[in-house]
């Protein structure tokens, strides 16, 4: 499941697929430190100039963390001047934190160098020319894309401030941010036609989908339009009336854009897009799998290494299913067994409203549970909610969107009521266990909370600590008592062999040469899954190669760093300190955490 995550998991993975960069590069300039400084003082006054510097180029993370000081753009992406000043900061960053002594610094401190060194250093490896001629000429695709981010974000429901006439004016600046980008794009897309890096024809003809849905809507039906239904009551009849006027203005230039670029697509770009689906078979694409991988994972695997990994974790988890199809008493094989969890009427929801209403009870049952394992709770509030219909059909099982810091805007977990008679109810809890809480929401909420913190560990991450806590808070249900009933078990060791599955599919799809369909029959034959759920999983593994690769790596790390501190502390461990722990200093590479953690045992068994 996908997660429109931290400020930065959720608008710098949207960057990254736009503009090539590494979705933890910071921008950096340098900081001047007075004599009297000490190398904390030095350290921080780096990170703040750094992070402030780096709001103004990309002002989209300062609107998720509710800063409106840039609220009239949306970001220079997909132009050689922005990407040359991302390069130039990181450059000058690195430059300044050498002179930084970090044998002075605290511990947490020094934690804070290293994972701000290497993040520069992944986003120079992602700002070479060479690399940015495999990204930024592929700016779309259907799973990242400012053609489905943008609508939501313009529809004033994800907590971007509508209070103001200069809110809804600056809205309107952003459209036309909005245009000039989708015309950027066709020209990136122009420049791979030439070069020979293109996209596949699968994401291309998904693409082509999303936009036909997008212009089917009338103009007073659309996202864009909803924030003018929804004027406040003070706004003067003159400032409504000419809003009304721009807002129909503006959004028909969006509109042509939109159109602009679903003609291209379909009358000049997707004939000449990829037939394969897989990395491998594109021109370049080895060197960016592997660049790819060593970023998501933050560990030093070959394609070939995660796929055996991956298959014998499916092999572990198909035993622990066998051994459930025999608790329950179903005589047929394995594969029999799931299609009758696919197809049996009792594990179907029947509406809308009933699937809405099983999050909430569970919301409930986790609400009544979650102090026995946390003594830090997040002060953001958590709300749930299905996909707008508008965007359902391609989206994941579930999501979770972060809230803002202060708490006024809460995080949202999404999840998909589309095609309900292709869902299951097994899965249910392990669902919102991993993007609600205490999954995504806990390890972003803490995070951006946590204001001692400098702003790129609060809202900075790499997805295998991000994606590894939320499936290892998968495994919590089993502590919290959740999944006695067998089906219920069932659910989460599906859960846990999607994610098996990835690392499998995956690497067979951009390393091994794997086709759409050899995957979808790989995951359907492992598997409870629904054909539709599996078909968007592998579509999604299409668009955004090896990011499924690092949830099962990061939960494998911190089960094992919990195994090791349980035997280790024997009475002396306490799961609240160890969860604790893991989380108050934001999203770490697994490297980093290790470190952490060992030094964390050996001073609690020092008393």
């Amino acid at each position: 499941m996908k997660t429109l995550r931290s400020a930065l998991l959720a608008t710098a993975l949207l960057t990254a697929s736009l503009a090539g960069t590494s979705a933890l590069a910071q921008s950096a300039a340098p900081a001047a430190a007075s004599a009297a400084q000490t190398e904390h003082d030095k350290l921080f006054a780096l990170f703040a100039k750094s992070d402030e510097d780096s709001l103004k180029r990309n002002p989209i993370s300062a609107l998720f963390r509710g800063d409106t000081r840039y609220a009239d753009r949306l970001g220079d992406f997909l132009t050689p001047e922005y990407n040359e000043a991302e390069r130039q900061a990181a450059i000058s960053e690195l430059a300044e934190l050498a002179k930084i002594d970090r044998s002075k610094l605290s511990p947490t401190d020094q934690i804070a160098y290293g994972v701000f060194k290497e993040s520069n250093v992944q986003g120079l490896k992602r700002l070479t020319p060479e690399i940015l001629a495999l990204t930024e000429v592929r700016p779309i695709n259907h799973f990242f894309g400012f053609h489905t981010f943008y609508p939501t974000l313009a529809s004033g429901k994800t907590g971007i401030p509508f209070k103001t006439v200069t809110d809804y004016e600056n809205n309107l600046k952003r459209h036309a941010d909005y245009v000039k980008l989708i015309d950027r794009g066709i020209a990136k897309f122009q420049e791979g036609q030439k070069s020979g890096v293109v996209e596949t024809k699968l994401t291309i003809r998904n693409v082509i989908e999303q936009l036909e849905t997008q212009l089917k809507q009338p103009m007073e039906e659309s996202p864009y339009w909803a924030p003018i239904k929804a004027m406040p009551a003070d706004f003067s009849e003159a400032d409504k009336a000419r809003l009304t006027t721009d807002y129909r203005r503006v959004t028909g230039e969006v509109y042509a854009a939109n159109q602009r670029l679903l003609d291209y697509l379909k009358g000049s770009y997707l004939a000449s897009a990829r037939d394969s689906v897989g990395l491998s078979q594109m021109k370049g694409g080895d060197k960016l799998y592997a660049l790819l991988i060593e970023g998501s994972t933050t560990l030093p695997y070959t394609a070939e290494e995660l796929h055996q990994l991956g298959l014998s974790e499916v092999k572990r988890i198909r035993d622990g299913m066998e051994q459930i199809k025999t608790e329950v008493g179903f005589k047929g094989t394995l594969p029999e067994f799931f299609n009758f969890i696919r197809t049996d009427p009792q594990f179907k929801r029947k509406s809308r409203e009933e699937i809405t209403q099983r999050y909430y009870d569970i919301g409930k049952m986790v609400d009544a549970k979650i102090g026995e394992y946390f003594a830090v709770l997040p002060k953001t509030p958590l709300q749930i909610r299905p996909y707008e219909e508008f965007r359902e059909k391609f989206e994941a099982g579930g999501s979770y969107q972060q809230g803002t810091p202060d708490g006024k805007r809460p995080g949202t977990f999404y999840f998909n009521a589309y095609d309900l008679p292709s869902r299951t109810t097994p899965g249910e809890v392990t669902l919102y266990l991993h993007e609600g809480a205490p999954g995504h929401h806990f390890q972003i909420s803490l995070a951006q909370e946590n204001d001692k913190l400098p702003a790129f560990m609060r809202f900075g991450g790499n997805t295998a600590y991000v994606e590894g806590w939320a499936l290892y808070a998968e495994t919590l249900g089993y502590d919290m008592g959740f999944y006695k009933d067998p089906y219920s078990r069932q659910g989460t060791l599906d859960d846990e062999m999607l994610r098996a599955m990835r690392l499998v599919v995956d690497t067979g799809i951009h390393a091994k040469g794997w086709t759409r369909d050899q995957a979808i029959e790989y995951m359907l034959a492992n598997s409870a899954m629904g054909k539709t759920d599996a078909t968007a999983e592998v579509e999604r593994y299409i668009a955004i190669p090896s990011q499924a690769l690092a949830y099962k790596v990061g939960a494998l790390k911190i089960q094992a760093l919990r195994r090791e501190a349980e035997a280790a502390l024997g009475k002396k461990f306490d799961i609240r300190a160890f969860h604790d722990q893991v989380l108050n200093t934001g999203a770490l590479p697994m490297p980093v955490l290790e470190a952490k953690i060992r030094t964390w045992i050996k001073t609690t068994k020092k008393g």
